[in-house]
């Protein structure tokens, strides 16, 4: 239908169905392929538009017109979606969205398992550079265990140079 635009509003804009007293509103998301932020940059009231009816809907004992510019070419008037493809994808991509920010990442489960190539923890045999018969790749141990290796590699200090004490003793 080519109709007239009888009010616009931060979003979208309201058509006059003539013969009645309805008006059916092209949302700003249906304007156009691109963003609209600013609906009046589009329309003015009393331009005449294109328009496809994608909607109705009753509310409150009202009935409700959805109407979408951006699948009628504004110069012609032809429908550029008959099949209504386009505007099943629309819906799709509303009824898909989900909140995940209240998931938190945690990456127990990868540090928990064990390769089933070379048997170490901490990756997946997809992720083992592992050669057969090579060295073996394992996480890096917990500070705790650090220190304690630390303290070992300082008593080994002490045993090299006990070890050197008692050579230098055989020398004299």
């Amino acid at each position: 239908f080519s109709l007239q635009v009888a009010a616009v509003t931060d979003y979208g804009a309201f058509i006059k169905i003539p013969g009645c007293r309805k008006q059916g509103l092209v949302h700003r998301t249906h304007m156009s392929s691109c963003r609209v932020d600013k609906p009046s940059e589009m329309v003015d009231v009393g331009d005449k538009v294109w328009v496809k009816l994608i909607g109705k809907e009753m509310k409150d004992d009202k009935l409700k017109l959805s109407l979408s510019m951006k699948v009628v070419h504004q110069g012609t008037g032809k429908d550029l979606d008959p099949n209504n493809v386009s505007l099943d994808q629309d819906e799709r991509k509303k009824r898909t969205f989900r909140d995940y920010t209240s998931q938190k990442i945690t990456l127990e489960a990868v540090l928990n398992t064990v390769c089933k190539k070379c048997g170490c923890k901490g990756h997946f045999a997809k992720e083992c550079f592992m050669q057969p018969g090579g060295t073996k790749y394992s996480l890096i141990p917990e500070e705790e265990e650090e220190e304690e290796g630390a303290a070992a590699g300082h008593e080994g200090d002490k045993k090299i140079s006990q070890a050197e004490e008692s050579s230098k003793k055989r020398k004299k």
